[in-house]
């Protein structure tokens, strides 16, 4: 009887939407992998990059379907691996920063399946540096913190240890936007501090909303989702800084 030969996992980074932002590695192992499963966030120009006969398996989530969804990847990853075939797991920004890609990987590992791990630019960084926005500068910021807008604890924790974080950036924090704005100022965060929303990054429809903390507390700023939410007085460059994005027309600007 033969035997199978066991496929390799690559665990990809697709970066923020646009494709010339995937890493030259990523878009080389792309396109010879037989399987790809990707998430929402992945691009139809990233996907393009695969290989023509690839089985490609949508696998995003949404609200409430979080865990059914991830039991279905994870049995993917050890049926499509264990038969033989390339595997890409693919996912928007870096597998590693507010994604399941480290459970995944340790998965595959437990059942001897290899796992090559390929960084993704995460929009945390790449995102609002687009927008004009840096997330440190010598002269306002020497620090960023990012963080999760819902996670497994939920939303109780104590916010007074990023109330004085130079800046800030939540990643998937649009759903509960006015919730962590008002408890950052409750915990000591000027409330009047500038915030932006950068909906879509990285690709044609991105739009960015200039604002302050109160107002989002309020409910006052309309923003949907994906959106990269940034906080701290380096929202205040990009008046300076536009033209980075402006250049190549990708911004709508909204000030509320």
């Amino acid at each position: 009887m033969t035997s199978v030969r066991i496929g390799t996992v690559y665990l990809i980074g697709a970066g923020p939407g646009d494709p010339d932002l995937l890493t030259v590695r990523a878009a080389r192992v792309l396109g010879r992998c037989d399987v790809v499963l990707y998430d929402r966030l992945v691009s139809s120009g990233v996907l393009a990059l695969a290989k023509p006969d690839a089985e490609l398996i949508f696998v995003g989530k949404h609200e409430g379907q979080q865990e059914p969804v991830q039991s279905k990847i994870f049995s993917l990853i050890l049926d499509r691996a264990l038969s033989g075939k390339t595997v890409a797991r693919l996912k928007g920004g870096d597998p590693l920063v507010f994604g399941r890609g480290a459970e995944e990987w340790a998965l595959a590992v437990e059942r001897g399946i290899p796992v090559e791990f390929i960084p993704g630019v995460t929009s945390a960084i790449s995102v609002p540096g687009l927008a004009g926005i840096p997330l440190t500068h010598r002269e306002i910021s020497q620090s960023f913190t990012v963080i999760t807008g819902h996670c497994s604890q939920g939303l109780q924790q104590d916010w007074s240890r990023y109330a004085r974080i130079d800046t800030l950036v939540v990643l998937m924090g649009v759903k509960n936007r006015a919730f962590i704005a008002q408890a950052l100022i409750e915990a000591g965060r000027d409330a009047h501090q500038p915030v932006a929303f950068i909906e879509h990054g990285a690709t044609p429809a991105q739009r960015v909303v200039i604002s302050d903390l109160q107002s989002v507390a309020r409910g006052h700023v309309d923003v949907g989702n994906p959106a990269v939410f940034v906080i701290g007085e380096v929202v205040g460059l990009r008046e300076k800084l536009a033209a980075i994005s402006d250049s190549k027309n990708l911004t709508e600007e909204l000030f509320v």
